[in-house]
């Protein structure tokens, strides 16, 4: 009888612990997020792009605000002048004028609610895919489906990629940046694996060409957010800046990048 009345009161104690917890985060200003990523697909005039501008909000917030009302251009350096227009309040705006040069330099210039944004880059090359590679052994369990779509980097030419593979299923892309420092003049490849990958399933590879400044940016930007970004409790990371300067104010930094790029796609279906 004493062991039935121990188990009831030991149920009863642990049973009652159970409180909802408000976890009280530091709030901020919003800040500005920039997405403008210019990219040039081979075989396209590239004349149509967009930009998205965003705030800033809270971790718990489902959605993200768009910033309404800002002017945006780039410009090159023969003085040619691409304006970009927003469509219908959703914060993405269009240009549908622009000239797109391989190793051309670009200026970015955003006003947005009395501030300057700017940013310049070179619209970057990118050497085309080849040929995609696929093992249906792989990953831990031998069973994941991987592949290789493999690419010949040139010879002497410090060379910066950005891949990206989305797939048809209900997966976040997989995101991943290389250099040709051990590589260079060589066949080499991006690597894909997603262990719900079956056939039949499409899977769409992007090779992007990407300056040396973006490789750097992009790889802290992927190291923290991936799975060796730390537990709950290591140390915070620091914010990564891209290369989006505020001339007005600079401690109202932005978040984003302005990022050109020549892009080879391929569309590969799993075998």
């Amino acid at each position: 009888m004493k062991r039935l009345l121990y188990i009831s009161l030991f149920f009863l104690l642990f049973s009652n612990c159970e409180d909802v917890i408000d976890v009280d985060l530091n709030t901020a200003e919003p800040k500005l997020v920039i997405e403008a990523s210019i990219n040039y697909f081979k075989n396209t005039t590239g004349n149509e792009q967009s930009i998205k501008l965003s705030l800033s909000a809270p971790f718990f917030d489902e959605t993200i605000p768009p910033a309404n009302g800002a002017t945006i251009q780039i410009s090159d350096t023969s003085g040619n002048i691409f304006n970009f227009i927003e469509e219908n309040n959703t914060g993405i705006y269009n240009n549908n004028t622009f000239m797109p040069i391989i190793d051309e330099v670009y200026t970015l210039v955003i006003n947005y609610e009395g501030e300057t944004y700017t940013a310049t880059e070179t619209l970057t090359s990118v050497v085309p895919i080849d040929y995609v590679e696929q093992n249906n052994e792989g990953g831990f369990s031998g069973e994941d489906i991987e592949l290789k779509a493999y690419y010949n980097d040139p010879l002497g030419i410090e060379n910066y990629y950005f891949f990206e593979f989305i797939s048809d299923i209900p997966v976040v892309p997989t995101l991943s940046v290389y250099d040709d420092t051990f590589t260079d003049g060589n066949e080499i490849f991006g690597f894909y694996t997603e262990e719900d990958l079956e056939p039949g399933d499409i899977v769409t590879i992007r090779n992007y060409g990407v300056s040396s400044q973006f490789y750097d940016f992009m790889f802290i930007l992927l190291q923290q957010g991936g799975d060796s970004g730390g537990g709950p409790f290591e140390t915070q990371p620091a914010t990564i800046r891209g290369n989006c300067i505020n001339t007005t104010n600079p401690d109202n930094f932005p978040f984003g990048y302005f990022r050109l790029s020549e892009v080879d796609e391929l569309i590969y279906t799993v075998e």
